[in-house]
């Protein structure tokens, strides 16, 4: 791209900003160009350079050319498509409609290590979402933003699936990285066991099933959940499960392939991963052991207050199950809880061996998929802001006016030039006729 004198006012600080991102963008091209283009667009001198306006397609003055160029340049980039509509101005502003002054900011609905959960409305189309805002600084400071990068990869592959929530636009500002996923408000799976302590097993089981589809769709994608717990269980408002928070995914596991990050939640670790040793998708089996187990009897299946002594029992202490449960109850948490990966049911075969077991002989796969089943309970919400079933410990605090800032200049420091090329790709629109918003 050739910048003439003549073409701006450009300040040598911005010319450099520009190579550094062309730079970047030409390492990263196949996952960057949603990112890039954003960079050019936020600002406005840019935009009017002639040879961007080719680039981006945007001079009125050629339409057949540009319509030419939307019908034939169907990208698919990563996991994300670029649906390029008929008229080049309408491929601009499909992907850049979205911004944080886009959302009204309702209330804080959750944290994590590196920002907020916030329950957010947008503005024109009314409809609610949960928008989960990250510091970059953080991040970095952590050295996490391939988790982060892995976690966006594993939400746009969620779609398809009914029990896993769905994201539907990724965006970042100089300082802040932003999913809008589904608001689901029925409460975390461990809400609900606290105030009732122990689920019925018809009720349990319903639960088992559509979380062993979830993680039976991710494993045939190659991906290891790796953190199955009760907080990341949610229920949406008719009492379905919905899968969320996708940070601590492996991709890339075939099914005879191992992984070795020690990671997960002390109370769910498999043995395998306590004793740092190679492990594969049978470890997503099981933590549904030890939740099932929790919903039935309360507690996880090795707990101690001392984790010392949680860990030893996890690694020797055998299974011990009382006789308020069926048979098939039984040898299927004998079979999920087996401490021995080869010997662990879904070993073989992965979710076709728990599809098949006699514990889930009442479940109708295909009813449960298209949700025809009636969820055993049902969480008692008014609406969309009825925020009864999230810890008041957020809900009550302010919501920061700074989650809807959007700095204008993303090119002159050398922290936001190195935090754009660390979240390269990072943004996402679904194809133009996936109108989410």
């Amino acid at each position: 791209m050739a910048v003439t004198e003549t073409a701006s006012d450009f300040t040598y600080s911005k010319m450099r900003g520009i190579v550094v991102f062309l730079t970047a963008f030409i390492k990263q091209r196949k996952i960057g160009l949603n990112d890039f283009i954003q960079k050019l667009v936020s600002n406005p001198q840019i935009c009017q350079h002639p040879d961007v306006c080719v680039f981006l397609q945007i001079d009125q003055n050629q339409p057949d050319e540009a319509e030419v160029y939307s019908n034939s340049n169907r990208s698919n980039l990563g996991s994300e498509q670029f649906d390029l509509s008929s008229t080049p101005n309408s491929f601009f502003f499909n992907i850049y409609s979205v911004k944080p002054s886009d959302f009204d900011y309702l209330r804080i609905i959750g944290k994590g290590s590196f920002g907020k959960v916030l329950l957010a409305k947008h503005k024109e189309t009314e409809k609610y979402f949960a928008v989960k805002v990250l510091q970059k600084k953080m991040i970095l400071k952590k050295k996490e933003q391939k988790h982060i990068m892995a976690e966006r990869s594993v939400l746009l592959k969620n779609m398809k699936h009914p029990f896993l929530v769905r994201l539907h636009y990724s965006f970042q500002t100089t300082d802040k990285l932003y999913f809008v996923l589904d608001y689901v408000n029925g409460g975390e799976l461990f809400y609900h066991l606290q105030r009732e302590h122990v689920f019925l097993e018809p009720r349990a089981r319903f639960y088992a099933a559509e979380i062993a589809s979830a993680l039976g769709y991710l494993h045939s994608l190659h991906i290891v959940y790796r953190d199955l717990k009760p907080e990341n269980i949610l229920l949406d408002s008719q009492g379905h499960i919905v899968l969320t928070d996708f940070g601590l995914c492996k991709e890339g596991v075939e099914p005879n392939g191992t992984t070795s990050t020690f990671c997960g939640t002390p109370e769910y670790l498999a043995p395998e991963v306590l004793q740092k040793q190679a492990y594969d998708r049978t470890v997503d089996w099981w933590c549904l052991g030890s939740v099932l187990y929790e919903m039935l009897y309360g507690l996880p299946p090795f707990y101690s207050r001392n984790t010392a002594e949680m860990y030893n029992n996890i690694l020797h202490k055998p299974l011990q199950l009382k006789p308020n449960i069926s048979n098939s109850a039984h040898t299927f948490l004998e079979g999920l809880l087996q401490k021995d990966r080869v010997q662990r049911l879904g070993a073989k075969n992965d979710f076709l061996e728990l599809k098949f077991h006699s514990f889930f002989l009442p479940i109708n796969w295909d009813d449960l998929l298209a949700k025809k089943i009636s969820p055993p309970f049902v969480p008692t919400v008014s609406g969309p802001t009825d925020l009864q079933h999230f810890d008041p410990e957020f809900t009550q605090q302010p919501v920061p006016t700074s989650v809807a800032s959007s700095p204008e200049d993303f090119l002159l420091t050398a922290s936001a030039r190195e935090a754009a090329e660390a979240f390269l790709g990072f943004s996402y629109v679904p194809p133009v006729d996936e109108n989410y918003l």
